[in-house]
């Protein structure tokens, strides 16, 4: 058979173009310490469910419904997961476990599996479907149907300030620091965080909420709590870099308090890539990609709003904060992905989780649109024009005003350096 078809030696081109692509789909653990966690247990895994699975369908009790659907539903996703775990690639992280992060593409597969079911969905239906998840949500209300936003902006007091520092600004400062993490550039950060307030300008007569003081808007937002959450993870993102990663076998360890703090820093990073979005000499495409980029990462943040608007739950709610701690965490792998494709010549199409994650994106906004045409009907398509084309001025101003500080910066810093060299 292979006389009759023949083989095909693979080019240098294509071996480096599958090297790179499995470098961020499906990342290689190096250095294993313990090699029980990383070897296949398929038959053990194969056992476990089956039993686990014959235990719940004959020792449970199935005279209740509703009952029924909760465990039916819970282990559908339980088993899927743990499939992702023996079929799904790695990703680009390796820590903790790689089988976390198969969970993860396993969890995103399924919110976007769940997508795709609810926009097939009637208005009647999706509601239905949210009161059996929380019979509480017959009676929950928008924020703007009960707050009012913009008022008296002229009254500007200690107390006033103060009561805005609650948990959400907390939230808002950690959310940037996360975000700081996963972007690693002050350009990025500070084109995403003005051009958001920008954003909160032209859809403000769609969500109320939106509408703020100027004090809160610039003085609040911009600069404490984005600011602060943005310098405080570029300090990590400093630490991280200058960190000298060797890591040694836990076997090799022989005090307890050493193999405790091995133990400890398996939840942090293996390694540290410093990151370059953009260089003067940056092609048309690379440009492109960063444009797009961004707005991904507006549309994903407008999700946010309009969901808990139109489909009205609190943000305080589950279905609000398990959404956001979910995008968070599909976000790490999928920003890294989505760098390498942008900056590496040889890797030819996004990861996997890339490309889920930009689905998800778009059938959230899918979804808004189609459940919610009656907010949507009161827009104008004037407004949304005149966004994009803000969007894509600002944003080429905002990154060519930080790649040319960048660019000041390094060379101020080559030649304190050099000059501190000439001293000693």
């Amino acid at each position: 058979m292979a006389s009759a078809f023949g083989s095909r030696t693979l080019s240098k081109d294509d071996v480096n173009y599958r090297m790179h692509f499995r470098m961020i789909n499906e990342q290689q653990v190096e250095d294993i310490t313990i090699d029980f966690f990383y070897k296949p247990h398929t038959i053990s895994l194969l056992t476990c469910t089956v039993l686990s699975l014959m235990y719940f369908a004959f020792t449970r009790d199935d005279g209740n419904p509703d009952s029924n659907l909760w465990v039916g539903l819970i282990l559908v996703i339980s088993f899927f997961l743990v499939i992702s775990v023996l079929a799904f690639p790695n990703g680009p992280f390796t820590r903790p476990h790689p089988a976390i992060w198969r969970i993860v593409f396993g969890l995103s597969v399924l919110y976007f599996l769940f997508l795709v079911f609810i926009i097939f969905l009637n208005w009647e239906q999706v509601k239905s479907l949210m009161f059996w998840l929380d019979p509480n949500l017959r009676y929950a209300k928008r924020e703007a149907d009960i707050m009012e936003y913009a008022v008296n902006c002229h009254v500007i007091t200690w107390e006033r300030i103060l009561s805005h520092f609650d948990i959400f600004a907390f939230s808002h400062f950690w959310g940037w620091g996360m975000k700081a993490l996963l972007i690693r550039s002050y350009g990025l950060c500070w084109t995403i965080s003005i051009t958001w307030e920008l954003t909160e300008l032209f859809f403000m007569h769609l969500l109320p909420n939106f509408a703020e003081c100027w004090w809160d808007q610039v003085i609040l937002d911009i600069l404490l709590c984005n600011g602060g959450g943005i310098w405080l993870g570029m300090t990590a993102c400093r630490f991280l870099e200058m960190r000298t990663y060797h890591w040694a076998s836990i076997k090799d360890i022989h005090s307890t308090t050493g193999k405790i703090k091995r133990a400890a820093l398996q939840f942090t990073p293996a390694s540290w890539t410093y990151v370059r979005w953009l260089d003067p000499k940056s092609s048309l495409q690379r440009v492109t990609g960063v444009y797009l980029f961004m707005i991904i990462w507006q549309l994903t943040e407008l999700n946010t709003f309009f969901l808990k608007h139109i489909f009205v739950f609190p943000a305080c709610h589950a279905l609000s904060w398990c959404r956001i701690l979910f995008i968070g965490i599909i976000t790490a792998p999928t920003v890294r992905q989505y760098y390498v494709y942008l900056t590496d010549t040889q890797c030819k199409r996004v990861g996997t989780q890339c490309w889920v994650f930009g689905a998800i994106a778009f059938l959230e906004a899918l979804a808004c649109i189609k459940f919610g045409q009656d907010l949507f009907s009161k827009t104008q398509v004037l407004y949304v024009v005149l966004w994009l084309l803000c969007l894509v001025y600002v944003v080429s101003l905002l990154l060519d005003f930080f790649l040319k500080l960048s660019e000041r910066w390094s060379k101020f810093l080559t030649g304190l350096s050099v000059l501190c060299g000439n001293f000693q």
